[in-house]
């Protein structure tokens, strides 16, 4: 993680991840890489209601 609320991450942030912990109305900026693995992705919150409110996205690297 590179940004959370705006400045450095947190210190539970430290270490390789897969997941992101968010509170309401909070964002933070990743930077992950894809150079081994190209192909379609899915990004998603973890709550099943939220699939319909945009919280759940396709991506495709190449």
């Amino acid at each position: 993680m590179l940004v959370r609320r705006g400045s450095g991450p947190g210190p539970h942030d430290a270490g390789w991840k897969d997941t992101v912990d968010l509170s309401p109305s909070e964002s933070v900026d990743v930077a992950v890489r894809f150079t081994d693995y190209p192909g379609r992705y899915l990004l998603h919150c973890h709550n099943l209601e939220h699939e319909d409110m945009a919280m759940m996205a396709t991506f495709r690297t190449t």
